[in-house]
């Protein structure tokens, strides 16, 4: 077997990656997946009830997307900065990227408004660096200096009436996200309460997306590639739930890959659901054995990510391939804002 990105034959044209969201929330399009039987159909994301059985267990992200998108400039040379907040720490402390990267090392102080500056206090791997804001500023302070950081092929400034609602899900209670857990942009409240009215039941679990969500994977074999990792918190009543779902070999249907990654990072030997906060870099791609999912709800992913990777290895590559190629020629909408698949 090849472990080359190379072998997904997936090309996105790029007038198919939305830019906007749909004009209502829930209005979108589903390509159904069938793994056993190997087929793809259209459908309306608004009749996903109808793929459901009575007392399906559904796992949801809860994570909030931070205004963690800011602007500055370095104090001095006074250039021009863009600051990618990525993971808060202790006090006024936060990882962060900055670019351009370049000439920013310890000591660097950036000047974000005339009273809020950040100063680098370290230079770490992979790009990061950790910095202190002049005082500490809480995830509402936020939305006063930032901006929703919405992903670079979404070639436009975030528009605060359109993105601060639509780049939220409904689910979304858990400040401290820089990327939103996008399979769940398609869910309406009026949805939810019609699923939950034929016996499905919702249960929350908190993964933090981070930016490396959207980096590429360059490795030949991409086995090789070193995968982000990101905090995830499973409460007790929420492992309790599912957990009694799969004794009771109720299906575990998660509403995108932050939620598979959240429960398969948690499951112990005995296929149990561990709850917890922890952090993850669980790596998921073709021939990997999933212990606990059985459905998932997922958007179209860049034909580069770790995202694909983890969706192939869900539905088969070959699935993937076809079904993208599919909804390539019927014109779907891709990535972020795009539409959805079900896959069971």
């Amino acid at each position: 077997m090849r472990y080359s990105l190379n072998d997904f034959h997936i090309q996105i044209p790029e007038r198919l990656i939305a830019q906007y969201p749909s004009e209502q929330r829930g209005q979108s399009r589903l390509l159904v997946l069938n793994r056993a039987e190997k087929t793809f159909f259209d459908d309306q994301f608004e009749n996903l009830r109808d793929y459901l059985f009575s007392h399906d267990c559904i796992v949801y992200n809860d994570a909030r997307v931070i205004h963690a998108r800011l602007y500055g400039q370095k104090k001095e040379s006074g250039g021009r900065v863009e600051v990618l907040l990525t993971r808060k720490l202790r006090g006024s402390d936060w990882l962060c990227l900055i670019r351009p990267a370049r000439r920013v090392r310890t000591g660097t102080q950036i000047d974000i408004l005339k009273n809020v500056s950040l100063t680098v206090l370290e230079v770490l791997e992979g790009g990061l660096f950790r910095a202190a804001f002049s005082s500490p500023l809480s995830y509402e302070s936020l939305k006063q200096i930032g901006e929703i950081p919405l992903p670079k092929y979404i070639k436009r400034k975030p528009e605060e009436e359109i993105d601060d609602l639509r780049y939220q899900t409904v689910f979304s209670r858990s400040y401290g996200a820089v990327a939103s857990p996008t399979a769940g942009l398609h869910f309406t409240s009026e949805m939810i309460q019609g699923i939950r009215g034929i016996g499905v039941s919702f249960v929350p679990v908190t993964l933090y997306v981070e930016w490396g969500s959207f980096q590429p994977v360059r490795e030949d074999d991409y086995r090789n590639h070193k995968i982000h990792s990101e905090l995830y918190a499973i409460s007790e009543e929420s492992a309790e739930h599912i957990n009694r779902s799969i004794e009771q070999k109720r299906r575990i249907i998660c509403v995108g890959t932050t939620s598979v990654r959240a429960i398969e990072s948690s499951v112990d030997e005995n296929v149990k659901i561990t709850s917890g906060k922890r952090e993850t870099d669980l790596y998921i791609y073709p021939g990997y054995r999933f212990r606990t999912v059985e459905g998932m709800i997922t958007n179209f992913h860049m034909p580069d990510s770790t995202l694909i990777l983890l969706v192939a290895a869900f539905a088969g590559k070959q699935l993937i391939e076809e079904a993208y190629k599919y909804a390539v020629s019927k014109n779907y909408r891709f990535f972020s804002y795009g539409d959805a698949m079900l896959i069971i």
